[in-house]
């Protein structure tokens, strides 16, 4: 961690945090300063764009940036496959009548509201932060290059955080597909989905005839075969979705829902049963980290604060059980300590003046030599100068372009984040 760290980044953050939570305490005035405030940070970023001396490294990490951006938006569009799946394999009676796992966490939060003081619990119990506020602090860390607050490239930072989440969203959806776990929320499913009320054919040959009599348990290890006869399978609803009909099994439509196949796909949102790991967790996780390796000081141990705030509430809540929390907080810092090639790149400078170093080495060694140090300096001045020079560049005209094309992008992007994830 980074110690110390200008405050101006950790206060926009923690006034961002504090002025959103208005919407619960008073209404009437988070209505007028949450526009206010990011009116005023737009405002200030879009100033700060002439003073950025470093758009050729954003121009170089552009490439990377948005094949990052498309390998995260192809691996949500499996997650939401894998989330309809395990959703509707096993049908809305299956999600009903299964009771939740045990889970001690649970427990434990349940005996603290009895032994801590009410004021305490309330504020566990508080929505303080949730998933959109962690996207909007690792944007506001990402455009805090322009102030020199974070290391530029501020795209090459951004590559890394939705690569990183790229990578997270796929073993996480390779996770919960592998092993169907009850929601901690039995009625969740009836209440948001539409499929089914009874199994897939799959599940009616392979897991029910074996899913609670214990010496059909037992015959199928001896014969390690679906040996059941299940008699004829109850069909399901089958709309004609051309090429994409490959899909029917995997997501099992029902008429009411439409002929779209995207449509039940937007409507995945987190699943109806327990989806190992938390993904809300993973989010909060990776923005943790960045803010703890690009920016540090004292508000990036209050983001982790927020981040164990919100994985209780997760628990306390029954979005999770406990071990998806644990897990998807384990997984997010290795994989984000596995991500470092991506971010922050080396000093290109720095690798200028050593070549330049290396080509006087003589000149300079032989004036050290004579002692003649007015040729020291004019050698050490020329090496500066020309390292000056390389930065100090003004950018081209298609460089303004850029300039101007990915803040208007960014912005875009920031506000589309932002609608699109408020109720979180």
């Amino acid at each position: 961690m980074r110690w110390p760290a200008p405050p101006g980044l950790g206060i926009a953050a923690m006034s961002y945090v504090a002025i959103d939570y208005l919407r619960h305490l008073s209404p009437k005035w988070h209505a007028r300063l949450q526009p206010a405030l990011w009116s005023m940070l737009a405002l200030i970023a879009v100033i700060r764009v002439p003073f950025y001396k470093h758009w050729s490294s954003e121009f170089r990490a552009a490439i990377p940036f948005v094949a990052s951006m498309l390998f995260m938006l192809s691996a949500l569009l499996f997650e939401a496959l894998s989330v309809r799946f395990v959703t509707a394999v096993l049908g809305l009676d299956w999600h009903r009548d299964t009771p939740p796992l045990p889970d001690t966490g649970q427990w434990l939060l349940l005996a603290l509201n009895d032994k801590l003081p009410l004021a305490i619990v309330e504020i566990l119990r508080a929505h303080i932060i949730g998933l959109h506020h962690f996207l909007m602090l690792f944007m506001m860390l990402a455009f805090s290059v322009l102030f020199d607050s974070v290391e530029a490239p501020g795209l090459g930072l951004g590559a890394r955080y939705m690569f990183t989440m790229a990578i997270g969203r796929l073993l996480r959806a390779i996770t919960f597909v592998s092993t169907i776990l009850p929601s901690a929320r039995p009625w969740c499913a009836t209440a948001r989905f539409r499929v089914p009320a009874f199994p897939h054919r799959w599940a009616q040959k392979y897991y029910v005839p074996y899913a609670s009599d214990a010496n059909s348990i037992r015959q199928l290890l001896q014969r390690d075969i679906a040996y059941a006869d299940t008699g004829k399978y109850l069909g399901d609803y089958r709309p004609d979705w051309g090429s994409m009909s490959f899909l029917i099994d995997y997501l099992r439509p029902t008429a009411s829902e439409g002929p779209s196949w995207y449509s039940l796909l937007k409507k995945a949102g987190g699943g109806c049963n327990d989806l190992l790991y938390s993904g809300h967790m993973l989010v909060a996780v990776l923005t943790a980290m960045a803010w703890t390796e690009a920016y540090g000081g004292f508000s990036s141990a209050l983001i982790w604060l927020l981040v164990m705030h919100s994985a209780q509430r997760e628990i306390r809540e029954r979005h999770h059980y406990t071990v998806d929390c644990i897990v998807a907080i384990y997984v997010g810092i290795l994989l984000w300590k596995m991500t470092g090639f991506i971010w922050p790149k080396k000093d290109a400078s720095r690798g200028k003046r050593l070549t330049k170093l290396e080509k006087i080495q003589g000149r300079l060694i032989q004036a050290a030599k004579d002692s003649d140090m007015d040729k020291v300096r004019e050698l050490l001045n020329e090496v500066e100068i020309g390292s000056q020079e390389s930065q100090n560049k003004g950018p081209s005209r298609a460089m303004w372009v850029f300039a101007c094309a990915t803040i208007l992008s960014a912005l875009t992007i920031v506000l589309l984040a932002f609608t699109w994830t408020s109720d979180g």
